[in-house]
Parts: structure tokens; sequence; C-alpha cells
């Protein structure tokens, strides 16, 4: 099975432009789902010594390594309109081997600045975006500086990166983390909701960009077998009028959004292990991750309280 495309379902290669595999919600992406207005995400692959570019646009951004290291060069506070180079600033990532590997430093550039992304031995990098207005200071984030949360119990155990929440990075709009959950678990789970502004909700839309390998010691299949088709599945339904309904088969490189409604499970199944990285963003007063579960489900995180985390968390490479 393969799922097909669709305004909220994305493939890996499907939304490609310019120099990057992925563009998604960005200025330039020639991909806009309906009513998509407060979160971006670039994705490119790079070879030995190439680079790409992005030029200085009213939105703030994180570099976020997904295998290999890169140099950043962040220019000056610019005008959208000028070009002048004056005050550039060079940031060495040092990345990891793949987002299996646990955390990585990552790069917040703040808006309004252009920026050069390059690798002297190629590799997998993301950019992270979210229109906004007030600025605040590049910052790299080392990864002994990265909140590493183990979430959840039993099968709904799993791993959070918490570098761009806002106990962590200062930030105007956008909200960013990536989960890693062991094969056969439940993650994003229970099915929740962040689509209103009320007490105790935050209105923010997220992408799910999804990675996945096979897990550890599984008797991996030849070419001439078959070989491996890592994958899981993440559902997203309705949470009110609105209509939605996701049921997606994911791989890596591909992206579900989720605009409004009730999210989860993100499932990977027995021999897969899954990464995905959340890019969250609002128009709320409020820069703030707070959600509702949905009531017919929240009631099994009071099951978390007996249960074990499961022991091969956390993924460290």
């Amino acid at each position: 099975m393969t799922t097909a495309a669709s305004n909220w379902f994305h493939p890996a290669g499907s939304t490609a432009h310019d120099d990057w595999w992925l563009d998604l919600g960005t200025p330039d992406s020639r991909v806009q789902a309906p009513g998509w207005t407060h979160t971006g995400l670039r994705v490119a692959e790079l070879a030995p010594g190439a680079s790409v570019d992005l030029p200085a646009q009213n939105e703030e951004r994180i570099v976020v390594p997904l295998s290999g290291s890169f140099t950043v060069t962040v220019g000056a506070q610019n005008d959208v309109d000028t070009n002048d180079d004056a005050g550039e600033v060079r940031y060495e990532l040092a990345g990891r081997p793949s987002v299996f590997a646990g955390p990585t430093d990552v790069l917040y550039t703040g808006i309004n600045r252009g920026c050069t992304i390059s690798s002297a031995s190629g590799g997998r990098v993301a950019v992270a975006s979210a229109p906004a207005k007030h600025d605040y200071p590049a910052r790299h984030v080392l990864p002994e500086d990265v909140p590493v949360e183990l979430r959840g119990a039993g099968q709904c155990s799993r791993q959070v990166h918490n570098f761009g929440n806002p106990a962590i990075l200062e930030a105007d709009r956008f909200i960013v983390c990536e989960v890693l959950t062991p094969a056969g678990n439940w993650s994003s789970y229970p099915p929740h909701k962040h689509d209103e502004e009320k007490e105790g909700e935050t209105a923010l839309e997220e992408i799910y960009y999804f990675e996945m390998q096979t897990a550890k010691d599984m008797p991996v299949p030849t070419a001439e077998e078959g070989g491996p088709d890592a994958m899981g599945y993440q559902r997203v339904y309705a949470s009110d009028d609105r209509e939605i309904d996701v049921t997606a088969e994911v791989r890596t490189g591909d992206v579900v959004l989720v605009p409004y409604g009730w999210h989860g499970p993100a499932m990977t199944p027995p021999g897969h292990d899954m990464y995905y990285l959340n890019v969250m963003a609002g128009p709320g007063p409020v820069r703030e991750w707070l959600i509702s579960d949905d009531p017919h489900h929240g009631w099994i995180r009071r099951t978390w309280e007996q249960a074990e985390i499961d022991s091969r968390l956390p993924f460290t490479g």
C-alpha cells in the first residue's frame, strides 16, 4: 500500500523545488495546502561540497542536521529587499550520523537574515520556519543543552528532543521538536488536538516529517528477497465540523500536515523505528503547546503510572 498525495499528506519528493527535495508552506513553495499559514519546512540532501541558499525573509528559521555536519553562514539582519551581506557569522554544526543517533546541535537564525548551508562531507538537513515579526538573537543550541524527555510508558514510550520549545529557545512564533519511537510502539498518543484558542489549549498548525529505519538486530531480507521497507502510520481525524480524515502509510521523507483535528497515534510496526520532526505555530498571543486529549482515549495516560519506560530508550546511536 502507498498512500496517495493529498492536501494533508505529501510523499517524499513530491514537493521538490529548486535545491530542496521537500519544500512546504514556505514563501517560495509551489505547494500550498488550503489555508496553511503559520509553519514551513524545507529539507535538502547535499552532496559533498554542495550548498543551499535561503534569502532574507520575514520568517524565523531553525536549522536541524538530520544526517551529516554543516556550516551555516548567517547574514546580518536586513530588509528583505536589500542584498547587504555585511556582518555575516559562520556556525559549525557537528550534526550526527542519523536522526536515530541522539540529539543534534541546531541553529536558530532569527528573522530577515539570509543564510547559506554547506557540507564538506555531504548530508541531509532540515530548515523549519514560521512567518514572524519579532526578532530574537541567533543561537547555536549544543547537543548537551537539548532537553531529552522520555514520554509515556510501555508500548506508548517515546523519546522527545525539546530543542525548540519555549523553555530552551527564545523565538517569536514556532515550537520545534523531534520524537523517536521504538519499533512496535504508539507515539503521539493518546490522540489530541491544539486547534482552538481557549483555556488550556492553543491553536497551532503542525507538520510531521518522518524518517524510518529497520530496528536493530532484525533479520533484514536481501535485495533479492525484496529488501526492507521501513514504514509506519499516522492518523488525523475531525474534532469538530471541519472535515479531515487522514490515515497515511509513512516512509522516510513523507510529510503529514495537521491544520486542525485530533491527531495520533503515529504507529510504528514491529521491526521499524520511527522518527518525526514536528514544527508548530499559530495565530495566538502565547507561544505555548497546550493540548486537549480526545476524551475517548485520554484515560490511557493513567496506565503509565504503573508501567516502565521502554528499555530500548533512549536512542543514542
